[in-house]
């Protein structure tokens, strides 16, 4: 794809900051249901972006870490409207929920418990799932494109399904495409074969995170060590909330005890719960420790290394995308990309699916979707709805 294409600036910062917000607002679901919303808005709705560049921009972020459907949300910024739109686009996805949690915390902090959610979920995670299943159909169609790749699809499919990281599910399916492109691997390679390349990088262990509680040092509770520990996880961090978890346990429960694993779990949920970037989790810890400032402070260190990587990261999609080994790497990562969405798909289905009425969401939803082109984010308020007004949790 020529370069210049990808520069083409064809929405206003005003755009940009209208649709961010309203997705930043009504995004629930994790960053699988974030990225299948704005493909639907992007991609089918407005024609900012092929096909092709959005999955080049998803294979892109899966490659960095933070969170990535903020980082989606930053890329397309900064290809609509510049730099002042990678801004503009990422500060309102991350907008909406950082306010929403603050509002929590605050009567998390008064009143001791958790808002009731659990029957606004139970209408939403069945729309949501039928938002991801047509925004992996429609991105699988473009990004299948050989055999071969959907030999890949479906290696990656099963790593994710037995568990395998996920960077390394990534890593593994771009090798696998590069060994083929330079000819390392031959045409007609069976699925046997392929995935016996696959297994090695699989079999390697993901970083663990071990703290010494026993020599942990209690020290004084200060912004700017708040603001160092969430820079240092927004730098480092992949992979899921679960992820996310293990950092925050192991820095600010064990090693400064500024939190303990009941406030810590309440937190997660919180991020968990509403919409927007799960990595507003920070915002909920932040407000906990130091109020308003401690929330500002907690939001802006960990997602200040997403704007600066996609800065760096963002002008060089193009050219990855120009030179045929590097295009076949991320057609690898591309599809291990949509494979782990399927894995969502499958975990989210496992919890969601609990009678007639869930079954009953998603199946309306999936027909207004595919037949109607039906704006998501009005199913997903009608799915909250329901949840509301039947009361049910689950």
């Amino acid at each position: 794809m020529p370069e210049h294409l990808w520069e083409t600036k064809s929405a206003s910062l005003k755009e940009l900051a209208f649709l961010f917000l309203k997705l930043g607002s009504t995004a629930f679901g994790g960053p699988a249901a974030h990225i299948a919303l704005m493909e639907d808005e992007v991609v089918r709705r407005r024609g900012w972006l092929s096909h092709e560049q959005f999955l080049d921009l998803l294979g892109a972020t899966n490659l960095i870490p933070g969170p990535n459907s903020t980082e989606m949300a930053i890329h397309i910024g900064r290809l609509q409207a510049g730099w002042a739109g990678l801004i503009v686009a990422g500060a309102c996805f991350i907008l909406p929920a950082a306010l929403i949690v603050t509002a929590s915390a605050w009567a998390y902090v008064q009143f001791g418990s958790l808002p009731q959610v659990a029957g606004l979920l139970y209408g939403v995670k069945p729309v949501i799932i039928a938002v991801i299943v047509q925004a992996l159909w429609s991105l699988t169609r473009t990004a299948v494109k050989t055999p071969f790749l959907a030999i890949v699809t479906l290696l990656a499919l099963v790593a994710g399904l037995l568990g395998f990281d996920e960077i390394l599910i990534l890593f593994g399916a771009g090798g696998i495409a590069l060994l083929r492109r330079t000819r390392f691997l031959p045409g007609n390679a069976s699925p046997l074969l392929l995935s016996s390349y696959l297994a090695p990088m699989l079999s390697v262990s993901a970083p663990t995170i071990t703290t010494n509680v026993g020599t942990s040092i209690v020290t004084t509770f200060g912004l700017w060590p708040l603001f160092l520990i969430f820079l240092k996880i927004g730098s480092v961090l992949y992979g899921s909330g679960y992820v996310l978890l293990a950092f925050l346990r192991a820095d600010l429960v064990e090693r400064w005890q500024w939190l303990t694993e009941m406030q810590l779990l309440d937190a997660v949920a919180i991020g968990q719960f509403t919409p927007g970037p799960v990595f507003t989790t920070a915002t909920f810890i932040g407000y906990l420790l130091a109020g308003t400032w401690g929330a500002i402070v907690a939001t802006v260190g960990i997602f200040l290394p997403a704007f600066l990587f996609v800065a760096v990261s963002s002008p060089l999609i193009p050219r990855l995308r120009q030179s045929p080994i590097a295009g076949a790497f991320l057609d690898g990562v591309n599809v291990a990309s949509l494979a782990l969405m399927a894995v969502v798909i499958w975990q989210l289905g496992r919890v969601a699916f609990i009678d007639f009425t869930t079954l009953g969401l998603a199946a309306v939803s999936t027909i207004l979707l595919f037949f109607y082109r039906t704006n998501s984010a009005w199913l997903v308020l009608g799915g909250a709805l329901v949840g509301l007004l039947l009361g049910t949790s689950y």
